[in-house]
């Protein structure tokens, strides 16, 4: 086993094992998960521990099918520990965006690895944005970088009308996490592919005005 499946394969192994230790244990998943008023009291580790529970089976394949596809990218790239420090600091970007904006509703709560994925989507679009897509319900090729301005767009329509029961602003702030993180650790991506990074920037712009706006 390469080094780059031993990291992808190792990441979801914890998330499938830990899971299903939440599937089966109400208390454990309760515990973990990720809770405004439980991490206002101090409990920061839900923060992190909530990006390996999941609510259902359904929820968790789709996130690392998606980890699964896009992981590869980012290790030819960056490497193992760079990937690695991509995974995690997405994760946690993407709980503080949550905390954030839901810092008031002391009752919120979310599970997911969808902030800590979002990053690694990102990541990888920045640095390989010639990459193509293929999304099951369209049977064409569609440009990652289109894909990844409209996850964005689409998180922050999300956030301003609770769209759904999902964490829209942790796949946001993941995302921006990806973002922010990968441009620290290869700062070659700004001449290389300059006219991307502006490009994935314009949402993060929209969501800036929207709350300078109180819109948000």
């Amino acid at each position: 086993m390469s080094k780059i499946d031993a990291i992808t394969i190792l990441i979801i192994l914890a998330n499938v094992l830990i899971s299903n230790k939440g599937f089966s244990d109400f208390s454990f998943f309760e515990k973990y998960k990720f809770q405004v008023g439980r991490i206002r009291q101090g409990e920061q580790i839900r923060m992190f521990s909530s990006g390996f529970l999941h609510a259902d089976m359904q929820h968790l394949l789709f996130n690392m099918l998606s980890l699964y596809f896009f992981a590869g990218s980012v290790i030819s790239y960056l490497g193992t520990f760079h990937f690695a420090i991509v995974y995690v600091g997405s994760l946690v970007i993407g709980s503080l965006i949550s905390l954030y904006f839901h810092k008031d509703e002391y009752h919120y709560s979310a599970v997911g690895a969808s902030g800590a994925v979002s990053g690694v989507i990102y990541s990888a679009i920045l640095l390989q944005p010639n990459m193509s897509l293929y999304l099951f319900f369209i049977p064409i090729p569609i440009p990652a970088y289109i894909f990844g301005i409209g996850y964005l767009l689409y998180s922050i329509y999300g956030m301003k009308n609770r769209v759904g029961n999902i964490g829209h602003d942790a796949h946001f702030g993941g995302a921006v996490g990806g973002y922010i993180i990968t441009l620290i650790l290869s700062p070659w991506v700004l001449q290389s592919n300059f006219l991307m990074v502006i490009l994935l920037a314009i949402p993060v712009l929209i969501l800036f005005v929207l709350r300078k706006l109180g819109k948000m």
